[in-house]
């Protein structure tokens, strides 16, 4: 282990990620066994698990929530969190990759790359956050390294450089040889560490041959290996571990490991790598910020001004947890921090190592800590908290646009206030939920990121809350955008009633743009609308996109450019311009052709061979189009894009027409054209 002066360089702060059921939350829960934070193993199935600690975690058996714990290996503190792999959940997994230094991509070593793992990989690669690959369930039937690796390299593009071999196959697989120091790695049945040992003969020449293999795609792409190489035609262990970890954390490769998570084979390699070649705080680029409009960086220093982000909150009726990521400076217990957003500041009650729902108490945290902080009454997600001497504004996660909706009432007229509060509370929790009154109805519309979402959603309320609630049937959130526009469309605003009037007069271009989203542009000259009355015209012309014609949905994929105008001495002004931009377009879009958009997903259905003719026929008429077919492990893979308001049920149909035997997953891929007529919302 490197030793060195600043603690810094021993913490990883590191995300696992997968698809659903890849293993994630057993392989998290291996790694608290392993590392000693547990004494007891955890299992999904059974409802023990520290990350899924929730009710509806342990009944689903699946990661909802993003769970945040601590651990410590070889001299190092890992806050690790345990992200979700569902589709619906996305957004939990996109607020935790914007705190990690690094993560760990978990495969199954029979499915390989699945939907929802490309997903995450792709947010990853947003954030570049660099990544080591685990393949668990070696010992199932049908697992394969080489075909799980091909399928990474296919479709996720990195390099894959593969540094074990295992020792069996399916059920015999027993341990892996380590390619950089060769030698074997033995669990015994019921045994917690391995046994290392030679090489085993039978393997003794295909280990040379994949350690040749490494070498040489290390040497291609590191210059200092690549000069060893050269001069001896091998490279040492210390010169191979110092190649993957620069290549790991500039992203030019992808270390990978593999073994079975739930028989606690392969685990002590994995940490033994997070600890090798993820970077610490100090690896990373300093946190960067803004601050009076102007850039500022601020570094890994716990003397520095303090910065930290907070990436999530937990509404609980006891108070609120306020999870923080610290890049910047100190924070202790009753310092006084600053909302940079809002200028607000705030009173640090407590400051907490988390484990999941149980918690340490800490006197203070430094920058590269991932700690829970309570007192903050009005901290969201994504708000920055800074000294107060010391403003800076960090980059908050983005945020996912929600796609379904349904309805939701309280049963009792007396419960529609508490149904209020709660609603509010889950919003505060989770960004992409959002709640709204439907002008038209007077319902309360909760929207989200798929079924599930909303699912989850209102059973807390209902757990948590205590409260009977009437749910309606989801629908999604259609959009418009202009199928072909008008030019020179002439709008004039004058309003007379006693005082100073309002006059505005606009001359507006719309066409259709394919980027999607909105583009304002103005090619007015001489002046004949003044620049402040231009930004008001594009004010009110964002002010018209809420609602469009077709069926007051929101409308993206256009490009108004203001062409012409004229002012009056007297009687013009923001106000009037801004209400001329507004319905200037509003008209405009009436006098356009209009398109109606629709949310499609792309959905993986694996079922038996023998029912794959009804499957497709069920995708034909749900509107579906098959874009591939394949084999693998037995069983058949269709791929399809599917209108998302055609897939509600659709897992209870699946079930069905397979005899249980048939799983999907689905992903959004954006908006396509509707089929079909659509009721206004």
């Amino acid at each position: 282990m490197r030793t060195s002066t600043n603690p810094l360089t021993t913490v990883r702060n590191l995300g696992i990620l997968a698809h659903v059921d890849a293993g994630k939350t057993t392989v998290t829960e291996r790694i608290l066994y392993t590392t000693g934070t547990t004494y007891k193993r955890g299992e999904v199935h059974d409802g023990t698990t520290v990350t899924d600690f929730d009710p509806q975690e342990r009944d689903r058996g699946i990661t909802i929530f993003a769970a945040a714990v601590s651990c410590s290996w070889d001299g190092h503190r890992i806050n690790l969190i345990d992200t979700p792999g569902h589709v619906d959940f996305a957004d939990e997994v996109e607020r935790s990759l914007r705190v990690l230094d690094g993560a760990v991509a978990v495969f199954d070593a029979v499915a390989g790359v699945e939907p929802q793992s490309e997903s995450v990989w792709r947010q990853a690669d947003r954030h570049g956050v660099p990544r080591i690959a685990f393949v668990n369930k070696m010992d199932r039937a049908g697992a394969d390294l080489d075909t799980a690796v091909a399928s990474i390299r296919e479709r996720l593009h990195p390099v894959p450089l593969v540094t074990q071999l295992p020792i069996g196959t399916e059920d015999g697989f027993t341990g892996v040889v380590d390619l950089l120091r060769m030698r074997a790695l033995v669990w015994a049945d019921g045994a917690d560490t391995p046994e290392e040992g030679p090489v085993p003969a039978a393997l003794s020449e295909e280990a040379a041959r994949r350690r040749r293999l490494l070498e040489e795609a290390v040497a291609e792409r590191h210059p200092a290996a690549l000069e060893e190489f050269c001069d001896r035609e091998t490279l040492t262990a210390a010169t191979l571990a110092a190649a993957l970890r620069d290549l790991t954390r500039t992203g030019d490769g992808v270390v990978v490991l593999c073994g079975s998570a739930y028989r606690n084979r392969g685990v002590e390699p994995l940490l033994d790598a997070v600890v090798a070649y993820l970077p610490s705080p100090l690896d990373v680029p300093p946190v960067r910020g803004t601050h009076d409009g102007a850039d500022e960086e601020r570094p890994a220093d716990p003397a520095a001004p303090m910065a930290a982000l907070a990436f999530k909150v937990n509404a609980t009726p006891t108070g609120r947890l306020t999870y923080l990521r610290v890049y910047s400076g100190t924070i202790e217990k009753g310092d006084t921090v600053r909302d940079a957003g809002t200028g607000r500041t705030e009173r640090v009650g407590r400051l907490l190592r988390v484990r999941a729902d149980r918690h340490d108490p800490l006197e203070r945290a430094v920058a590269g800590d991932i700690v829970a902080v309570i007192g903050l009454k009005g901290a969201r997600a994504g708000s920055t908290l800074c000294a107060p001497d010391a403003p800076l504004v960090l980059e908050p996660p983005g945020v996912a646009e929600p796609v379904v909706h349904v309805a939701v009432e309280a049963r009792r007229a007396t419960d529609t206030d508490r149904l209020a509060s709660a609603l509010a509370r889950l919003t505060e929790e989770d960004p992409s939920l959002a709640v709204r009154t439907d002008p038209e109805t007077g319902q309360t519309v909760l929207s989200g990121m798929g079924e599930l979402h909303l699912e989850v959603a209102v059973e807390r309320v209902r757990r948590e809350h205590g409260l009977e609630v009437t749910v309606g049937r989801p629908g999604v959130a259609y959009r418009e955008t202009v199928g072909a526009g008008v030019t020179g469309f002439v709008h004039r605003h004058v309003k007379q009633d006693g005082g100073a009037g309002q006059f505005a007069h606009v001359v507006l271009d719309v066409e259709p743009r394919e980027e999607g989203g909105f583009e304002f542009r103005s090619t007015v000259v001489g002046g004949r609308v003044p620049q402040e009355f231009v930004r008001a015209v594009e004010a009110g012309c964002r002010d018209a996109l809420a609602e469009g014609p077709l069926g007051g949905h929101p409308v993206t994929g256009l490009r108004v450019t203001l062409t012409d105008g004229q002012t009056h001495v007297k009687d013009s002004s923001d106000t009037a311009f801004r209400t001329a931009g507004r319905f200037g377009l509003r008209d405009a879009l009436r006098a356009s052709r209009m398109v109606l958009l629709e949310p499609v997903v792309e959905v993986t259905v694996t079922v038996p061979e023998d029912a794959v003719g009804g499957v497709l026929g069920d995708l034909a008429a749900r509107r579906g189009r098959v874009t591939g077919s394949e084999t693998r492990g037995g069983a058949a893979v269709v791929t399809a894009t599917v209108p998302l308001a055609e897939l509600f049920g659709y897992a209870t149909r699946l079930r069905s027409r397979t005899q249980g035997r048939g799983t999907f997953t689905a992903r959004p891929t954006g908006y396509a054209p509707a089929a079909a007529a659509v009721p206004a919302r």
